[in-house]
């Protein structure tokens, strides 16, 4: 058993932690770029920017940017203000954290067609969350001649809580989303995209959260109680934005749509989880690239319509045949019109 205190264990500590944030950065950057193509869709209006992906293109350069000031803070070779850089790095790196639990919890209110009984609860959590996040600074670092910045102390309580409370609030979103899309896993393509992404990149976040957890409750030394924080970010942010861009580029391209409710409460124009119920105007509740509702009293289902015009024994008598097939996607009404005379 190594003597975790003892300042060449500290110091071997130190060297791995360096060379982990540096493949950590790696593994980010590479997801950063791979998925600019999707974050220019936005910027030149081939993608309709709503509401709901602020928390996305945050989440994403918030982590982007915690990683350059932890590089800068690890390669810099002249001394340099250690405590405001890592102060920095702290806070917007635990706001990234932050940011993909509110991501997966708007994909689970737009799965519940925004119901008040689920918005309210999974607001309060979010506040909550914050609440912790914003704490303020939880370690202290300097600089140390031959070595750069080290940190000194951290504040194991605070950060312990966060990430537990991560956790908890990931489980409720998982818990949430699951319950609603259990019993129609099988129902379409979107459904079973919903569920098993929903459970994949939760169980990825929640092991990253974990492991963040234990080591910062062991409390062995400064480095370790902070080693695994940047991997936990690092997970849990790469597996919300990649929900978000899957959940995004299916609506805007699947024929396949999923509604939420039961018949009359809230209709989907095309494919996509909705982000209103019927009680809005079609104007409100953007969706991730998602759908609309389409009035207040249309009732969901496929409307076809016939209309076929004859004209009979010469006469000027017109009879009208409708049809009409009511399906379990969306409003759409095509009308076909054949008009003949007889000689």
């Amino acid at each position: 058993m190594p003597d975790w205190s003892a300042p060449e264990t500290i110091a071997q500590e130190a060297v791995a932690f360096l060379k982990l944030m540096h493949v950590l950065a790696g593994i980010y950057f590479w997801e950063f770029v791979i998925s600019l193509k999707f974050d220019w869709m936005f910027l030149t209006g081939k993608k309709k920017f709503q509401w709901p992906m602020i928390f996305y293109f945050l989440n994403r350069y918030c982590l982007f940017f915690a990683l350059i000031g932890i590089l800068i803070a690890l390669d810099s070779t002249e001394k340099v203000a250690c405590q405001p850089l890592y102060t920095f790095n702290q806070l917007i790196g635990n706001a990234a954290v932050g940011l993909a639990s509110v991501n997966l919890a708007l994909r689970t209110m737009a799965i519940w067609n925004m119901n008040v009984y689920v918005i309210v609860p999974l607001v309060i959590v979010i506040l909550g969350h914050w609440t912790l996040i914003l704490q303020g600074v939880l370690l202290k670092a300097e600089w140390v001649d031959g070595q750069g910045c080290v940190i000194l102390q951290t504040n194991n309580t605070v950060l312990a809580a966060t990430f537990i409370y991560s956790m908890c609030f990931d489980f409720i979103v998982l818990f949430l989303s699951a319950t609603k899309l259990f019993n129609r896993r099988g129902a379409s393509q979107i459904v079973k995209l919903l569920f098993k992404d929903g459970l994949v990149f939760f169980m990825i976040a929640f092991i990253a959260n974990l492991i963040a957890t234990t080591f910062m409750l062991l409390n062995l030394n400064p480095v370790m109680s902070v080693i695994f924080n940047v991997p936990a970010a690092v997970a849990s942010t790469i597996v919300a934005c990649r929900a978000v861009r899957r959940l995004n580029s299916y609506s805007s391209n699947g024929p396949e749509v999923y509604s939420g409710g039961r018949s009359g409460q809230n209709q989907i124009r095309s494919g996509g989880v909705a982000f209103a119920s019927s009680a809005q105007s079609p104007s409100c509740g953007p969706a991730f690239g998602v759908s609309y509702p389409l009035s207040q009293t249309e009732t969901t289902g496929i409307h076809v319509r016939m209309d076929t015009f004859t004209i009979t024994d010469g006469r000027d008598e017109v009879t009208e045949e409708r049809k009409s097939h009511d399906g379990d996607v969306s409003d759409v009404e095509m009308a076909l019109e054949n008009k003949s005379k007889a000689l």
